[in-house]
């Protein structure tokens, strides 16, 4: 092993890590994880013999194909919500309905722990929307997006310091000139006109 063995090893595991989440990003993951979580006890629990010491208990029933058909099924819309995401408000709703009907035929929903992973699943299934891509932004004149250079924050803003005297008054200018479209107020203040020497407008 050289001394380059850890530094190529964690970039390679942070290149995975990068990838797993730009496709994590793009899918209902959780929904589909907590569906899959939801169908394994529900399947798994009528064919598994528990020990309690000596005794053995079995929770096999009429209903384990009923369980296992709705374990399978569960599974399934687990993995479709991943790789199929236009069908994910359907596969959010039938996993709701297969979480309700395992509280009748898989013994109460997998002791409620298959009943609530499917139930939050199918939910975030419902409720996931695609994200928006984001906008590109405009060039500026330097070469830069967003108006910024490089190396600095665009959300910074240049402040200037705050100090007991007030800021001098400045008037905006009207024209390029400095002259201004306003009545001089001797002009009709003193005169005689039709509104009886008063101005409007």
């Amino acid at each position: 092993m050289s001394a380059e063995t850890p530094v190529q090893s964690a970039g390679t595991f942070t290149r995975l890590r990068l990838r797993f989440r730009a496709w994590r990003g793009r899918r209902p993951f959780w929904a589909g994880l907590f569906t899959l979580l939801g169908g394994l006890p529900i399947a798994y629990f009528p064919y598994a013999t528990l020990k309690l010491g000596t005794m053995s208990i079995a929770m096999a029933t009429t209903a384990g194909a009923g369980s296992l058909i709705i374990g399978v099924l569960l599974f399934t819309l687990g993995l479709t919500m991943w790789f199929q995401q236009a069908t994910r408000i359907f596969a959010g709703v039938a996993a709701i309905v297969l979480a309700l009907v395992s509280l009748v035929v898989s013994n109460i929903g997998g002791f409620i722990l298959g009943f609530l992973f499917a139930l939050i699943g199918g939910a975030l299934a419902v409720s996931w929307a695609p994200g928006a891509p984001p906008r590109p932004q405009p060039v500026d004149e330097h070469g830069t997006q967003g108006g910024a250079p490089h190396g600095a924050d665009p959300d910074t803003a240049i402040l200037r310091p705050v100090t007991d005297e007030p800021a001098p008054y400045e008037a905006k200018e009207s024209g390029r000139d400095g002259s201004s479209d306003r009545t001089p107020e001797s002009a009709w203040a003193g005169g005689d006109d039709a509104n009886g020497g008063y101005r409007v407008g």
